[in-house]
């Protein structure tokens, strides 16, 4: 690739043509300098055709057997990828994490990826050890806030440091144990019966619980304001919000980003969004499929785990 204009030769790393000194924006085309309106969610510019490489981290798939899966995907209005997830089977324990990098924040995609993949082998570790489910998820959401923490960045006083969301759940002998910061949900759905297993953490959530109506504060520009996360800015020890949920039968546990439940909050539409039974990944895929239909205003990132009775 080359600068749109000197014709210098490019590398994907560079921000800025080292001949001429243009800057080279991460969302514009490469080679005429449209800007991110004009590259379609193929990654072809709509104005001289150039495709740019799309890169791993914008989808991806993880599939440990038929019945535990997850699907990340960059979603058709961001230029990257910000979300991350983590599956790992471990003495007859199925463990899902899910994080959503906070995009106020520096490097955000990095938040993600490190909080998902530490708190992924904190609780591997702690479930190899014996330990119960509620210590193992308090543990590793210390693990994953002090690896956000150490992430190398430069803060300005316009740059908040690396922070992402997370949710977690460990399963044993059909009891599901969920961990959580932020907005990041856990469900349980199914035909006898769907429900939300978490609460976000936000500033919505506080001022319904406080008398204010639903619909009022939805019209705030705060309405999608998370309280709690992972960081080093985060105003509190990172404990999280813990609930245990015992399986009641077929369905499946469901792990997602704001990306897909923002197009269908209730877990009654979730739902009937896909078959309640079935190959965990041909779940995963639909779900982000209608996530992307819906919009894809959003990075998209569910994890499944499913039970046949």
């Amino acid at each position: 690739m080359n600068c749109f204009k000197c014709g210098f030769v490019l590398t994907e790393s560079d921000r800025f043509c080292e001949e001429c000194g243009t800057a080279i924006l991460k969302e514009a085309c490469y080679e005429c300098g449209a800007g991110v309106k004009d590259i379609d969610e193929d990654g072809y510019c709509l104005n001289c055709g150039f495709r740019r490489e799309l890169k791993q981290r914008d989808h991806f798939e993880v599939s440990l057997d038929l019945s535990l899966a997850g699907v990340s995907d960059r979603g058709i209005k961001h230029h990257r990828n910000e979300d991350y997830l983590a599956l790992a089977t471990v003495n007859d324990s199925q463990i899902l994490v899910v994080c959503d990098g906070i995009s106020s924040s520096t490097q955000p995609d990095v938040a993600s990826q490190v909080a998902a993949t530490s708190a992924c082998e904190a609780l591997t570790t702690a479930i190899q050890q014996g330990k119960n489910p509620e210590f193992a998820t308090k543990t590793a959401f210390t693990t994953a806030g002090q690896s956000v923490c150490n992430i190398p960045t430069t803060v300005s006083i316009n740059n908040e440091p690396p922070s992402t969301t997370i949710v977690t759940a460990i399963v044993q002998n059909r009891t599901a144990t969920i961990g959580w910061l932020g907005d990041s949900r856990a469900y349980w759905l199914a035909d006898t019966g769907s429900r939300q297993l978490t609460t976000d953490d936000s500033w919505l959530t506080e001022v319904v619980s406080a008398g204010m109506t639903e619909e009022m504060a939805k019209l705030s520009p705060k309405c999608h304001s998370i309280t709690r996360w992972l960081g080093a800015d985060a105003n509190d020890d990172a404990a999280p919000g813990m609930v245990n949920f015992t399986i009641p039968g077929s369905g499946y546990l469901l792990l997602c980003s704001d990306g897909l439940w923002n197009y269908a909050a209730e877990a009654d539409k979730l739902a009937k969004i896909s078959p309640l039974s079935g190959e965990a990944l041909i779940i995963c895929r639909q779900l982000v499929e209608f996530a992307r239909n819906s919009g894809g205003h959003d990075n998209i990132s569910v994890a499944v785990l499913s039970f046949a009775t």
